[in-house]
């Protein structure tokens, strides 16, 4: 089990690869799914042997309140199907911290239930705010669970310049589930969480 990184080295890098990201040209995605709530394109991977994702779709609230559903807290567990337990282990400030959260089994079972362990940081972003992550090896991995690795991740959040009330949700995505799974399963997975992942959200925003 490695220690804790210094934090701030940590999270400058990863700012820097997400902002990396968000700078890739339109022609190097491919659209890999579509609903009336967001789009998801995805790329090669150059962390692992799979792909990047990148979702997108506007959110009818304020930038500050989709962001505090989506970082690590109570309001996350509370909407999101996926994530079935979350703690955190870590605070090094209001806005770093490292955290532990386990994911519900999917595709009828065939990808069971996965732990992850985060350090994720927020800060601000243009007019709005940044959510990103990077797994840890860190702490024992639970009995009944696949430890899970999420390269390099997060999420862009910004008001839209004409309609403020409203926002625009950019996520980037790349989860190594690991375990013995086909790479067809994983990639079904994936388009379909990030595509819920959107629809969940607006909805737990309306309540």
């Amino acid at each position: 089990m490695d220690p804790v990184p210094n934090p701030v080295p940590l999270a400058s890098k990863l700012r820097n690869t997400l902002l990396r990201y968000h700078s890739i040209g339109d022609g190097e995605w491919r659209v890999a799914k579509k609903t009336k709530d967001a789009t998801v394109w995805r790329k090669p991977s150059e962390e692992f042997s799979g792909y990047l994702y990148k979702a997108q779709g506007v959110v009818e609230d304020v930038t500050n309140r989709i962001v505090d559903h989506i970082r690590p807290g109570p309001y996350r567990l509370d909407w999101d199907s996926l994530v079935t337990a979350m703690d955190i282990m870590e605070t090094f400030e209001e806005n770093c911290c490292v955290m532990r959260y386990t994911t519900a089994g999917q595709l009828w079972n065939i990808i069971a239930p996965r732990e992850f362990v985060d350090f994720s940081y927020t800060t601000i972003y243009e007019d709005g705010l940044l959510t990103c992550g990077i797994s840890l090896d860190y702490g024992e991995v639970r009995p009944n669970f696949v430890r899970g690795f999420n390269h390099p991740c997060g999420w862009f959040c910004v008001p839209l310049k004409d309609c403020p009330s409203h926002s625009l949700l950019t996520g980037y995505i790349q989860t190594e589930l690991r375990g013995m799974l086909p790479q067809s399963a994983v990639d079904t997975a994936m388009s379909s969480t990030l595509a819920n992942f959107y629809s969940d959200l607006k909805k737990a925003l309306k309540t």
